[in-house]
């Protein structure tokens, strides 16, 4: 049941999950549902703990903290890309399921266990949290998803563009959107690992201090 509510949101977003949408994917009458869930807001649950699960765990035995919440990162952005609707579901259920719980404690873990105080471990989730959401948003929304694709919109983009006007743009364009090789993709890493780092400098930062 919960893979069919989450094959509705992949087509239609969170607001087709409805008992009747579910049930109609499942082929079977809404009312049957009720005998396995009381209500939608059980699904909603259901469907974000499924989501959840299948994000890939950091571990505490790397050596590095970075590298656990590297590949942490890197999965959820690819298991949030493919249900990008669950993005607003995701820190607002009431009733958060395990999969749900052990990811958040595993993630806590791995920065705990590697010296980050409890403000800081807050302070770290919820910006690598952000920075993944936003990302997953700014790329489910960009009108480019291949190479192939940056090539022909930003040639569009630069035959109507005024060059003395807006230079700084034609550079960024002709540059290095345009030059082969370039992967917008990429920006991910770039990004992820410019955070991990500051947050890495802090980390030690606050060791220092602390002896």
């Amino acid at each position: 049941m919960l893979e069919a509510a989450i094959r509705v949101a992949d087509r239609g977003g969170v607001a087709a999950i409805t008992m009747r949408r579910v049930a109609q994917e499942l082929g079977v009458e809404a009312m049957s549902l009720y005998h396995h869930v009381p209500n939608k807001d059980a699904i909603l649950d259901g469907v974000i703990d499924v989501v959840f699960a299948a994000i890939t765990l950091p571990s505490t035995e790397c050596d590095d903290w970075r590298d656990a919440i590297r590949v942490r990162a890197s999965s959820a952005r690819v298991v949030l890309s493919q249900h990008s609707w669950a993005l607003g579901l995701m820190d607002s259920r009431r009733n958060p399921g395990p999969a749900t719980l052990r990811h958040h404690d595993a993630v806590l873990g791995v920065l705990r266990e590697a010296g980050f105080t409890l403000p800081m471990a807050a302070h770290a989730v919820s910006l690598i949290d952000s920075y993944i959401g936003g990302f997953v948003l700014q790329e489910a929304n960009l009108p480019v998803t291949t190479p192939d694709d940056v090539e022909e919109v930003a040639g569009g983009i630069l035959e109507r563009l005024p060059v003395d006007e807006l230079p700084y743009l034609t550079e960024m364009i002709v540059d290095y959107a345009l030059r082969p090789g370039y992967d917008h993709t990429s920006e991910f890493s770039y990004g992820l690992d410019l955070i991990l780092d500051e947050l890495e400098a802090r980390r030690r930062q606050s060791l220092d201090t602390a002896t």
